[in-house]
């Protein structure tokens, strides 16, 4: 199957485009301007709600017949982090070994420009239905960019988002949950510390009984594809900051962190965070939900797209991918909600994302813009013997 241009220097365009949450940046400009010339339509909606900055989505598309496909994936980035550890500047795109260097090449910048690869070895008048791609943003910080597009238009089959999975087929996802407690304690002199009391001590038993909650969400994991992880729920609390003075007793603490949402699991999830840091905190401690509100999402391994999706890339990797469960937050639980039967498949590489020298492997970015391409023939195929 071949491709009508190497990724690569797509990819590079798109990198350099500083797009760090909740930022276009430019990367939707870019990509208009590599979709236009191939005979897409191209549109830019922008979406407003009270409370929430404006986020803009870009739909990619060529009219047909038949099922409606879509492959969905964002385009912002989280910060670089401290940019002189990289090997690369973070928005330089620089290629070594084959791989490309830059904040968003993984994750998922790169899997983008596959599918718009795909997209246009497609063509306008093959039989494979109406095949969008839609690039999000605001995915990063909660997913209103992919909230906003199922807003305007939930009309679609089926939905493969190629977020780096290294070529398993996720089936589910668990949920994520960004939380701010503040502890409260009395300040005094270091020297007469008896008549203060301190936060940090009064964090300590809040933290372990964290620690305690995450490991009793591990015990006994009932789903079978997030059985098979390693650590499928994790917790973890991110970002302490206590104190004014060396030599005053700290009245006040302020932690950050990120609870899990367990597959099929919803307000539960939140409420035992809230009841584990309440008996801890014992009244000094208020807990607050903040940033990314991830909830959990689940197609069965078993359903037909499923199965289509594993037989993509099956044929492009040689071999039979594994259905798969991650303990990371994503946009797919946005359209499982919707009732879209969603997965996703893409390259290798997700310990990179939001890492130091993020880089993916171009060859691999060739292989899932195939794949993509078996999935939209073989969905219409599907659809078009009753299946899909």
């Amino acid at each position: 199957m071949t491709l009508p241009t190497d990724p690569a220097e797509n990819l590079a365009a798109l990198i350099r485009c500083a797009s760090v949450t909740p930022a276009e940046g430019g990367a939707l400009s870019a990509l208009e301007k590599m979709l236009k010339p191939l005979g897409f339509s191209v549109e830019r909606p922008v979406f407003s709600e009270g409370g929430t900055p404006d986020v803009e989505n870009l739909y990619a598309r060529r009219s047909g017949n038949g099922p409606h496909l879509m492959f969905a994936g964002h385009t912002d980035v989280v910060p670089v982090g401290d940019a002189a550890s990289w090997t690369h500047p973070p928005f330089s795109a620089a290629i070594a070994n084959g791989e490309m260097y830059g904040r968003g090449a993984v994750d998922m910048k790169g899997a983008v420009v596959a599918a718009l690869h795909a997209l246009a070895a497609l063509g306008g008048h093959a039989p494979h239905g109406e095949v969008v791609l839609v690039a999000v943003g605001s995915e990063e910080d909660g997913g209103l960019g992919t909230f906003a597009a199922l807003e305007r238009d939930a009309a679609f089959d089926a939905c493969l988002i190629p977020e780096p999975t290294g070529f398993d087929v996720v089936c589910a996802q668990a949920g994520a949950l960004t939380f701010e407690g503040v502890v409260r304690g009395v300040a005094a002199h270091a020297a007469h510390r008896l008549e203060g009391v301190s936060a940090i001590d009064r964090y300590l038993p809040v933290h372990a009984a964290l620690a305690a909650h995450e490991e009793a969400l591990n015990a006994d994991v009932e789903h079978p594809l997030m059985r098979a992880l390693e650590l499928a729920y994790p917790l973890l609390v991110g970002r302490l900051q206590a104190g004014e003075w060396s030599s005053s007793v700290p009245d006040r603490l302020v932690f950050e962190g990120r609870a899990p949402v367990r597959v099929g699991e919803a307000a539960a999830a939140r409420a035992a965070v809230e009841a584990a840091v309440a008996a801890a905190g014992d009244g000094h401690v208020e807990l607050r939900w903040t940033g990314g509100q991830f909830a959990s999402g689940e197609t069965p391994a078993d359903h037909p797209f499923a199965r289509l999706s594993c037989a993509a890339v099956a044929a492009e990797i040689g071999r039979e991918p594994r259905f798969a469960g991650v303990p990371w937050g994503a946009d797919m639980r946005l359209w499982c909600t919707r009732g879209i039967p969603c997965v996703m498949a893409g390259p290798s590489g997700i310990e990179l994302a939001h890492a130091v020298d993020e880089r993916v492997r171009i060859d691999e970015l060739l292989a899932v813009a195939r794949t993509i391409v078996r999935v939209a023939y073989g969905f219409a195929a599907g659809s078009s013997a009753g299946g899909g």
